[in-house]
């Protein structure tokens, strides 16, 4: 193959499709989601038996739990993927809503319509979820999609691609306006994310450094977040049980997400209430925790943590920690060590929390809550092509909103400039 003139074709394609399905009606976008459910749903055996295969070469491979486990597919996933598409249909059309409509002085009427961004390119690893989650939020954001999943998926990859286009076709949008690299040859990347005259955006999600690669290399604007590293600050006014309530599922419900807690962070006050239950619950989990000195006082027994510690997202049965003596010094901590995904604070104390919501730097910030929340799934955006720490164009979870952009219009009649 030749993937330079493969992945032109591939763009010439998805431009083509994409001034298609920009005018697509929304029932044509909710038929496609529809079916799409329920065509994974009737054919969900099918979809583990091929999974099975990459998870099998993988495991063959000695990828760790955390991969493997963000690789594989089970009955219980596959009916939130198809859950997902229907409440992706649910949600209103973004596309042609006009907002923000004045009138000026001379008469004119002037306001905002929402478009799609046009040809969207998506780069990602192992989840092979995210091919059914960014072709339905493409799909009814008015956008065609290049998927480009990675090599330990596959299988999967190509067998969804399959049922996907049976979709599109029922829905008579045109089926390029989903389309997946069939290769794994890594110059697909390369290529892909040079394409200025075809690809509008570039979303890569996955590991820090692919990430890196694509911002570093891309020709072509990209949406991104390097790395998860979140944390919880406990308040010395927190309520202990639900702390560590939070604190516990935040870490240990899902380990190998990117808004899987990674940092803890606890108030000198309050840290001998919380800390030995903490040890005990981590202890029977086997989650190790990595301290700062003022950490061991409380619980002698932890892992001393390095520097380097405090920056990482672990993304397995790891999690750092530190005392601190103020809200102040917890907010500047977290905003140095942060990747800029999610921070929360558990907390009564209203003051606090209203300080913690302002002064944190990251794209989403709660209050006494998991920072497994952070989703698009539990925003209520339906599902999520990825989550942005960046600060221009979209924030946090990207959903429908976050794949369109705004043009002016202007309503007149008759009026010249003078």
């Amino acid at each position: 193959m030749n993937i330079k003139n493969y992945i032109h074709e591939v763009g010439v394609t998805a431009k083509k499709a994409s001034s298609k399905i920009a005018i697509a009606t929304s029932e044509q976008k909710n038929i496609f989601l529809k079916n799409l459910a329920k065509i994974i749903m009737n054919h969900a055996d099918d979809i583990i038996k091929t999974n099975k295969k990459d998870v099998k070469i993988a495991t063959l491979k000695n990828s760790d739990n955390a991969f493997i486990d963000r690789l594989t597919f089970n009955d219980t996933n596959i009916k939130l993927m198809a859950d997902g598409l229907l409440k992706v249909a649910k949600l209103n059309d973004p596309i042609g809503q006009i907002s923000n409509k004045r009138k000026m002085p001379s008469g004119i009427e002037v306001a905002q319509m929402r478009v799609p961004l046009g040809v969207i390119g998506m780069i990602y690893e192992s989840r092979p979820n995210v091919t059914i989650d960014a072709a339905a939020l493409a799909i009814k954001s008015g956008n065609s999609i290049i998927l480009r999943g990675g090599s330990e998926s596959i299988n999967t990859n190509n067998y969804l691609a399959l049922l996907i286009k049976e979709s599109l076709i029922i829905a008579n949008i045109p089926e390029g306006a989903v389309q997946i690299i069939e290769t794994t040859d890594r110059a697909a990347v390369t290529e892909m994310i040079t394409q200025t005259d075809f690809i509008d955006v570039i979303i890569p999600r996955g590991g820090k450094s692919l990430i890196e690669k694509i911002s570093s290399e891309a020709k072509i604007p990209v949406i991104k977040h390097l790395d998860g590293n979140c944390h919880i600050y406990i308040d010395e006014y927190a309520n202990i049980e639900q702390a560590i309530n939070i604190t516990d599922n935040a870490k240990t419900q899902r380990l190998g997400t990117c808004n899987t807690l990674e940092s803890l962070i606890v108030n000198s006050k309050i840290a001998a209430l919380i800390l030995p239950d903490l040890m005990n619950i981590f202890d029977k989990k086997s989650i190790e925790i990595r301290g700062c000195e003022r950490t061991k006082e409380f619980v002698p027994r932890v892992t001393d943590a390095s520097e380097d510690d405090f920056y990482k997202e672990f993304l397995g049965p790891t999690i750092s920690c530190k005392i601190v003596d103020s809200i102040d010094e917890a907010i500047y901590d977290i905003n140095k060590y942060s990747s800029a995904h999610t921070e929360s604070i558990i907390t009564e104390n209203n003051n606090n929390a209203m300080k913690f919501i302002r002064e944190i730097d990251s794209s989403s910030v709660m209050v006494n809550a998991s920072t497994r929340f952070a989703d698009g799934f539990e925003y209520g955006l339906g599902a999520e092509i990825g989550i942005s720490t960046d600060k221009f164009h979209a924030r946090g979870p990207v959903g429908l909103e976050g794949l369109t952009s705004l043009k002016y219009i202007v309503f007149g009649s008759g009026q010249i400039r003078t």
